[in-house]
């Protein structure tokens, strides 16, 4: 624990500059995703709106609970910081790449996108709501409890937040699918390079931040890699679960696991960075750090587990194999 708590000190280099390139580059990628948006996937979510209602539900209701939850549970090895930093990955929308995913591990890729729409849209609301409640509940719960740790009240500007996930994630989207709906043509042209160009530019921003911190970064991986690992293992699996409870086919429980594992981190250190909402003086270099570790690591989870849904079954009949001989 004393190692964890020293992580919260760690001051990462992040220039003003920096932020408003990432800023500029996510917004990018959102509209990047929004070019392969159309009204045709919302018109075929009313006619199976059920899978879409699971979807939405595994990503901001039960994901955020489920963080709570566990952040409780872990309260006596981790520290707040590194707990807010779950519970405000935990409150943003579906990841970028989980489009991409969905196809390869053979999921509903129309119901992938329109989950990417729908949620995006919803996060400009519920990602403010969902911190502030849980993260609030967490600060009350470790201050009513025997916790050791000095806990301080979370008071941050769930406007100045709801504000910045609207310029990076809702106007780009609405943008983008303002763009395909009325030039179709031009769209198809150049939505394969933009989508190329913004992934690459938002990877080398990352790598570039990733440069820079280094040394942060081989102190705190051996303890950050578990937490992350078990964070987003409990994200994939309350999404596929959720979809089987609600009798959902195959390819839906797919899907919905991972738009609920593959989560927009990216925005998360947006607004971990922005010091209209966290102050300065709040030390988050765990919030940072955990938040960061998740940008990576939920797509080598997430292609892991569509490579092993992608891998063709050999059916064993043995019955079929005496017929054919």
């Amino acid at each position: 624990m004393h190692t964890l708590q020293a992580f919260d000190h760690i001051r990462l280099n992040f220039s003003p500059a920096g932020l408003q390139v990432l800023n500029i580059a996510l917004a990018f990628v959102m509209f990047g995703v929004a070019l392969e948006i159309k009204l045709e996937h919302f018109k075929k979510l009313l006619q199976n709106p059920i899978s879409a209602f699971v979807g939405v539900f595994s990503q901001f209701v039960v994901l955020p609970f489920l963080t709570f939850v566990l952040a409780v549970l872990l309260k006596d090895f981790i520290t707040p910081t590194i707990a807010l930093g779950m519970i405000l990955v935990a409150a943003c929308p579906g990841g970028n790449v989980s489009n991409f995913i969905s196809s390869l591990a053979k999921g509903n890729v129309a119901l992938s996108v329109s989950l990417t729409a729908i949620a995006t849209m919803a996060a400009v609301f519920m990602t403010p709501l969902n911190f502030s409640l849980w993260g609030n509940l967490y600060t009350h719960f470790l201050a009513h409890s025997n916790a050791s740790q000095l806990v301080r009240p979370l008071h941050i500007d769930t406007l100045q937040m709801f504000q910045t996930v609207f310029l990076i994630l809702g106007i780009p989207l609405v943008l983008g699918i303002f763009v395909n709906t009325k030039f179709p043509d031009f769209t198809q042209k150049i939505t394969k390079a933009i989508k190329r160009l913004s992934i690459l530019l938002f990877a080398v921003i990352v790598v570039i931040a990733f440069a820079k911190n280094f040394h942060h970064f081989l102190v705190v991986i051996k303890y950050i890699f578990l937490i992350v690992l078990v964070h987003n293992a409990l994200a994939l699996a309350s999404g596929y679960y959720m979809a089987r409870i609600f009798k959902r086919p195959v390819v839906d429980r797919r899907t919905i696991s991972i738009e609920t594992g593959i989560q927009n981190s990216g925005l998360a250190l947006v607004l971990i960075f922005n010091p209209k909402i966290f102050p300065p003086d709040l030390e988050l270099g765990g919030m940072a750090i955990i938040a960061a570790w998740w940008g990576i690591w939920h797509i080598v989870a997430g292609l892991t587990l569509a490579g092993i849904w992608n891998k063709p079954h050999i059916n064993f009949n043995l019955k079929s194999l005496l017929k054919n001989r």
